[in-house]
């Protein structure tokens, strides 16, 4: 996010997406959906790309895309 000038939006995707990874980095199941996961993404996406000035349309894709890819 850095490189891409949006740094100051990781503190609060940090925030928003912790505890859904253990610490081997794995996704953890036993506490949260992946699918759930995979839509608080694309949400966090938009809001990033409404706060821009872009497109938050851009992001829509995202979620499946991700669960069609996931899921074979």
């Amino acid at each position: 996010l850095g490189r891409l000038g949006w740094g100051q939006h990781f503190g609060g995707l940090a925030a928003r997406v912790d505890g859904a990874f253990g610490s081997d980095g794995a996704f953890a199941h036993d506490r949260l959906r992946f699918v759930d996961f995979v839509e608080d993404v694309e949400e966090l996406l938009e809001e990033v790309a409404k706060r821009e000035g872009g497109d938050e349309e851009a992001a829509d894709g995202f979620e499946e895309f991700v669960l069609r890819h996931y899921r074979g």
